[in-house]
């Protein structure tokens, strides 16, 4: 059964830095596009960054120049760097991954790791 596994959340102060990490695992033939989503206490689940295959990345306006996505396709994991977090980005971060099998491809999620930002 693919499973993806989030870690590094926690709490860090604003300004400073935090590396959230995903690993998939399970029987698979190949990671598509990844992501990481957030959801904040009574909002909606919201796009934060992606990244394709072969490294393209997109980012929600919020995050960029602060945030940097990147993938280890041998290790298949995907890595958030949190940099100058805000108190606003205090959410539950999701990993995301379109993943095919031999006879199929399916959307992931992991169970997601509560980011908070906090003095």
């Amino acid at each position: 059964q693919v499973q993806l596994v989030e870690s590094g959340g926690g709490l860090v102060q604003p300004g400073g830095s935090l590396r959230l990490s995903c690993a998939a695992s399970g029987r698979f033939f190949l990671i598509n596009d990844m992501g990481w989503y957030r959801q904040a206490p009574g909002k909606e689940r919201e796009l934060v960054a992606t990244i394709t295959r072969g490294g393209n990345t997109n980012y929600a306006d919020s995050v960029k120049g602060r945030f940097t996505i990147s993938r280890d396709n041998a290790k298949n994991t995907v890595s958030l760097q949190m940099n100058s977090p805000k108190p606003e980005d205090t959410a539950v971060y999701y990993c995301n991954a379109y993943i095919r099998t031999l006879t199929t491809g399916s959307e992931y999620w992991g169970k997601g790791t509560l980011v908070t930002v906090s003095s």
